[in-house]
């Protein structure tokens, strides 16, 4: 009787792709088959004693499972020449998907797993960490469960851990528990990590403790190193600190990434170190550095706050809207602080056309517009007096589905309508305004005040005070200055009593005050004390605006000596800083920041005192400047011609400069010999 052998053999079969219940392992090339084990039995030859007599050790005279299997492998099993040779090659994937085109053979070097993955320990230090982060945040708490770490840590897994800390003190306390255990030398990897824990919990001191440790021990400090410093040091606003580790960095040689680059420009920017900027900007750039959208964000919030509008302070025109097309150049999309900014510096530089442009690209192409920028807009459009514009873009606003006009739209509105005395457009949208469910605020109102009040509409003024006092609207100082410049333009007593119950409810100390200039037996010592009173709680915006109106009170009633007395107080008390400015070839009067009655006033102290001069005949200069400023604004009141007209009326030798806009020019000469006609009229005829 024949013997049996029985044993498992290795077959292959294919595995279709479309049975996802079965998974492939690609552990090797030639595995690209599931092994299938089965039995395979075969007849001995030998005699059945023989075969019974085996013993149930193994024999080392027994033959091995590849001698055993020869016969097999040798007929049955045994393949052609052309498909030993077939098989000996690296095989291929059999399968194809019908529905993708045919790809290249996948490689297996594409996606390098990390080392971690191959851990057969890793689910366990995982599990710990875990423990660790759950456990509570005291020292004591945290180095009791790392008794129960599972197993003495290498680096690699020293590394899993650190980097499975949620938390900055427990990263901390980690690293230090490493160190003291003198397993591995400590490489600085380990101290990025912990940084960069450190710099998520705002641990600036603790980074800078390390990065110095990290230097004495010979430590080396890469970019990320640097990085983690700088960027950490500004988050916390030491701004000093980022700043000097950046210089330490660049001592090295090392050259800063995309980030560090974006975080040392906006601490120069949030310095003011425009210049710096600009060279470390430019010193990136011709390195191979790209900016990306933050730091065109970061440059044009810098330009926006430093009013270097024009780059002209640093001999760089227009810069600010070339940086903005180099960032569109190369790619990059701006976003709405982006955006914002270049619209601010546009409308302060008043360059309505490139506004204007900008506008359009950005409906063209569709750019991130938010409530901020559509304001800001508005806003330009209202200093540059862009009425039909605004207009174009409010209406655009009301078709947005996710930027609606709010207070501030309707106010800017109001401020562009207010500015034009376009009175019938402002009040419709101050009915408009409760329909669409927005509620006036103080600057729209104070916008509305003004654009009535100068065109006499005092009756319609104290109904839009009774229904915003009404609705709320809190009155501030600037309102109450608004009022009292109304004071001074109102005609007929009738009108200023109405205008003055509004004011009393609003302030009525001013109003106390109001009377009491108006009366020409007040004592200048009791002015002078109450002045001060009202200007000590007034804030500090508005006390010029407050000076100037009352001013302006005087000259309407004829009380001339009480406006210059103001004029003096105000001087006195520093409303009027840069007033007058004396070098050695001029004397310069600066009337900018004055109302036209105030400037007026100023003009009739400055002849007088230079009539003064002449008359004990002190050292002149060779020249006599006054400056009224240009009045760009589309919807300026015209100090400059208001304050041209005074000048005729005095018959003052002043003239118009045709190289310095908004100046008027005098010479010595002919102001001296001025002043002495005024002084003896009858030996000048």
């Amino acid at each position: 009787m024949a013997a049996s052998l029985s044993t498992p053999l290795d077959v292959h079969h294919t595995v279709q792709k479309s049975d996802k219940r079965r998974p492939v392992f690609f552990t090797k090339p030639q595995r690209t088959h599931r092994a299938v084990k089965f039995s395979v039995c075969c007849s001995s030859l030998k005699s059945p004693s023989k075969s019974q007599n085996v013993p149930d050790s193994p024999n080392p005279k027994t033959p091995s499972l590849s001698e055993q299997l020869k016969p097999l492998s040798t007929t049955t099993l045994s393949p052609s020449k052309n498909d030993q040779i077939h098989l000996l090659s690296k095989p291929k994937s059999t399968w194809v998907n019908p529905t993708k085109p045919k790809r290249s053979v996948l490689s297996l070097q594409r996606h390098k797993r990390s080392a971690y993955s191959y851990n057969p320990q890793i689910r366990e230090l995982k599990l710990f960490a875990q423990k660790l982060n759950d456990c509570d945040n005291s020292e004591e708490a945290f180095l009791a469960a790392l008794n129960e770490i599972p197993q003495q840590p290498t680096r690699e897994n020293a590394l899993l851990i650190l980097n499975s800390l949620k938390f900055w003190q427990k990263t901390y306390l980690f690293f230090n528990w490493i160190k003291t255990q003198n397993l591995f030398p400590m490489e600085t990897i380990f101290y990025n990590v912990t940084m960069k824990s450190l710099r998520f919990g705002r641990q600036f001191q603790l980074i800078e403790e390390l990065a110095n440790e990290m230097v004495s021990n010979e430590i080396k400090l890469d970019n990320i190193t640097y990085s983690t410093i700088i960027t950490c040091a500004k988050r916390c606003n030491r701004f000093d600190k980022a700043i000097e580790w950046f210089e330490r960095m660049y001592k090295t040689g090392l050259m800063p990434d995309e980030v560090t680059y974006s975080a040392i420009l906006d601490v120069y920017a949030k310095l003011g170190k425009v210049e710096e900027v600009l060279s470390l900007y430019e010193r990136g750039v011709a390195t191979g550095w790209k900016p990306d959208a933050i730091t065109f964000s970061v440059l044009g919030k810098m330009f926006g706050e430093a009013g270097d509008y024009d780059g002209i302070r640093l001999g760089k025109p227009g810069l600010a809207r070339s940086l903005f097309d180099e960032m569109i150049e190369s790619g990059l999309t701006p976003d709405e602080k982006t955006l914002t900014a270049l619209i601010k510096i546009y409308g302060k530089a008043r360059w309505a056309k490139d506004a204007l442009e900008l506008w359009e690209r950005m409906r063209e192409n569709r750019w991130p517009m938010d409530f901020i920028l559509y304001n800001t807009l508005l806003n330009m459009c209202a200093d540059i007096g862009l009425v039909e514009e605004a207009e174009k873009l409010f209406e655009h606003m009301k078709q947005s589905e996710n930027c609606k006009p709010d207070s501030y739209s309707y106010t800017a509105m109001l401020n562009i309508y207010g500015s034009g005395r376009k009175v019938d457009k402002a009040m419709d949208l101050f009915e408009e305004m409760p329909e669409q469910g927005v509620e006036i605020n103080v600057m729209g109102f104070t916008c509305l005040i003004q654009c009535l009040g100068k065109a006499r509409r005092i009756d319609d003024l104290v109904r839009v005070f009774d229904v915003s006092v009404g609705r709320g609207v809190k009155l501030d100082d600037r309102l109450c200055g608004c009022l009292l410049s109304v004071v001074a333009l109102c005609e007929t007593s009738e009108d200023v009593d109405k205008v003055i119950a509004c004011l009393q409810q609003a302030n009525p100390k001013l109003v106390a005050f109001v009377k009491l200039i108006e009366d020409e037996k007040t004592d200048f010592q009791i002015i002078k004390e109450e002045f001060r009173t009202v200007i000590r709680d007034t804030a500090v915006d508005a006390r010029r605006p407050f000076c100037n109106c009352l001013i302006d009170i005087c000259r309407n009633r004829n009380l001339h000596v009480r406006a210059h007395e103001l004029l003096y107080l105000g001087t006195l008390y520093g409303l009027y800083p840069g007033l007058h400015n004396k070098t050695g070839n001029e004397w310069n009067l600066d009337v900018r920041s004055l109302s036209i009655g105030a400037a007026q006033t100023a003009l009739e102290e400055w002849i007088g005192t230079l009539e003064k001069t002449v008359q004990r005949k002190e050292e002149l200069p060779e020249l006599f400047l006054a400056q009224t400023g240009t009045g760009t604004h589309k919807f300026s009141q015209g100090l400059a011609a208001a304050f041209a007209t005074h000048l005729e009326k005095f018959a003052a030798p002043f003239r118009q400069s045709e190289e310095r806009a908004g100046y008027f020019v005098a010479t010595k000469e002919d102001l001296v010999s001025w002043v002495q006609a005024r002084m003896h009229p009858s030996v000048t005829a």
